[in-house]
C-alpha cells in the first residue's frame, strides 16, 4: 500500500468520527498553542522594553554601590558615597564622556496655580543629559543651576488644566519645604527613561541637581551640603549621591567597557571620596539600561518555561488520548483488518495505515494549536499594547512535535492491528 492510499484511508476514518477526533487533538492543540502565545507575548515584551531603550540610552552606564552579595534589582541595598568630587573627576576621565549625581526626591504634593495634587515620588534631579532631546515631545532639556524642570506626559495631565512649556510649578518637598519650577519640556511618553525608574508609566518630574537635590536632599537623610559621616567615622563635604550616570564616548562596547573600567577604577581607589563612605565588602556596579534589563529576561525565561513544563504535561495527555483512541479504532476495525489480511495487505500495510492516521490526528492538532497560539499571542500583544514578535522557530516546532506525538502515540495500537491474526479478525463480531 502506498503512503497516498495510507493517507487517504486515515483520513476517511478520522472523518468518519469527526467528534471524537475533535476531542483526541484537543490536549495537542491545547499545549502547542499555550506555548506559543506565551512564547510570542514574552517575545513582545521583550522588543517592547528593549526598544525604550533610545541609542543614545545605550552608552549611558548606571552605577551605584551595594554589597557585593546583594540580590535584587537596580539600587538594592545601595549607599549615598558618590560626591560632587567624584563626578567631576569621572568626568575629567579620558574614557568618559560625561558624569552626573541621579536622586529621587521625595514630595509631598505638586501644585499648578490654585490646584493642588498629591505626589509621593517621581522627583527626579539629575544632569541634563539624563532627558535627551529624542525623549522630548516638545521642548527642550533643563540646565543645570536653572530652576527648570522636563515633565511627562503623566504628569503633565494629571491637572484639570494640562500643564505646558512655560508653566510654573510649586513643588512641596517631604518636610513641608516649598520650591518653584519652570517646565522647560515635555517628554513624548509617560515610561522611565532609565532602568533606575523602570519603565512603568508614572507622573515624573525630572529636575537638574543643582540647584534642586543641593537645597533639598538635606532633609531627606542621604547627604546634602552639611558634613557627611563615613562608615569609619571620617567626614567629608557636599552632597552625596545613591546613583550616578557614566556617559560612554559612543555606543561602542570597547568604549562602554572602557568608561566602565576607568570610573570603576577610579571609584573604588583611595583617591576617590566614595570608597572613604563604602561600608566594607561593598563595591560599585556600573551596567548599561542592557544589562539591568537581563534580570526581567531571566525572569520572562523562567515563566516560559514554566509555561512550557504545563503545556508538556498537556502534550502528554493529548498523546495519551490519541494512543487510546488509536487502541479503540484497533478494537473496532478488527474485522476489516482481517479481510484486509485476506486480500493480501501485508503487516507493514496494516502498520503504516494506523501509524499514519495517528500521525494526522498530530499534525492536525499541531496545525489547529498553532493558528490559536499565533491568534492569542497577537490579540494579547494588540491589548498590553506591545510590538508583535512571532518567534517562528517556534512554530516549525510546533509541527515537528505534533509529527513527534503522533508517532509515539501510534507505534504501539499500530503494531497491535498489525500482528492481528486474519483469521481470528474475520471471526471477530
Amino acid at each position: 500500500m502506498n503512503p497516498l492510499e495510507s493517507l487517504r484511508l486515515a483520513w476517511r476514518s478520522i472523518r468518519g468520527h469527526k467528534l471524537r477526533s475533535a476531542l483526541t487533538m484537543l490536549g495537542i492543540v491545547i499545549g502547542i498553542a499555550a506555548v506559543i502565545a506565551f512564547v510570542t507575548l514574552g517575545a513582545s515584551l521583550q522588543a517592547g522594553i528593549i526598544g525604550d531603550i533610545s541609542p543614545d540610552d545605550q552608552r549611558n552606564l548606571y552605577g551605584w554601590a551595594a554589597d557585593e552579595d546583594a540580590e535584587g534589582g537596580p539600587l538594592a541595598g545601595a549607599q549615598p558615597v558618590f560626591t560632587q568630587n567624584d563626578l567631576d573627576e569621572v568626568r575629567d576621565l579620558e574614557e568618559v564622556e560625561a558624569a552626573y549625581g541621579y536622586a529621587s526626591i521625595q514630595t509631598q504634593a505638586v501644585s499648578n496655580g490654585d490646584e493642588q495634587v498629591a505626589q509621593g515620588d517621581g522627583l527626579i534631579a539629575a544632569g541634563p543629559s539624563y532627558v535627551r532631546e529624542a525623549d522630548l515631545r516638545e521642548g527642550r532639556q533643563f540646565e543645570t543651576g536653572e530652576r527648570e524642570a522636563v515633565i511627562n506626559p503623566a504628569a503633565a495631565d494629571q491637572f484639570d488644566d494640562p500643564v505646558s512649556v512655560g508653566d510654573e510649578l510649586t513643588l512641596t518637598i517631604l518636610g513641608g519645604q516649598t520650591t518653584t519650577v519652570e517646565v522647560v519640556g515635555i517628554t513624548d511618553t509617560s515610561e522611565g527613561l532609565s532602568p533606575f525608574e523602570g519603565f512603568e508609566a508614572s507622573p515624573r518630574i525630572y529636575v537638574p541637581t543643582d540647584p534642586y537635590y543641593a537645597e533639598q536632599a538635606a532633609g531627606l537623610g542621604v547627604g546634602g551640603d552639611d558634613e557627611n559621616e563615613d562608615a569609619d567615622g571620617n567626614t567629608s563635604n557636599g552632597a552625596r549621591y545613591l546613583a550616578i550616570v557614566v556617559e560612554a564616548h559612543s555606543t561602542d562596547d570597547a568604549d562602554i567597557d572602557g568608561a566602565r573600567e576607568a570610573a570603576t577604577a577610579y571609584l573604588e581607589s583611595d583617591e576617590s571620596d566614595a570608597s572613604d563612605l563604602m561600608s566594607e565588602g561593598y563595591a560599585v556596579t556600573l551596567q548599561t539600561s542592557t544589562e539591568l534589563l537581563q534580570q526581567l529576561q531571566d525572569v520572562l525565561d523562567l515563566l516560559q518555561n514554566f509555561i512550557v513544563g504545563i503545556a508538556a504535561i498537556s502534550l502528554l495527555v493529548g498523546s495519551i488520548g490519541i494512543a487510546n483512541i488509536m487502541l479503540v479504532s484497533v478494537t473496532e476495525r478488527t474485522r476489516e483488518i482481517g479481510i484486509m489480511k485476506a486480500v493480501g495487505a501485508q503487516n507493514r500495510d496494516v502498520l503504516g495505515l494506523f501509524l499514519t492516521e495517528s500521525i494526522v490526528l498530530g499534525v492536525v492538532g499541531a496545525i489547529f494549536g498553532t493558528a490559536l497560539g499565533l491568534a492569542a499571542g497577537y490579540l494579547g500583544a494588540w491589548y498590553v499594547d506591545l510590538p508583535l514578535v512571532y518567534p517562528l522557530e517556534y512554530v516549525a516546532l510546533a509541527v515537528a512535535v505534533g509529527i513527534l506525538v503522533g508517532i509515539l502515540a501510534g507505534l504501539y495500537p499500530a503494531w497491535r492491528a498489525a500482528r492481528t491474526d486474519p483469521i481470528d479478525a474475520l471471526r471477530y463480531e
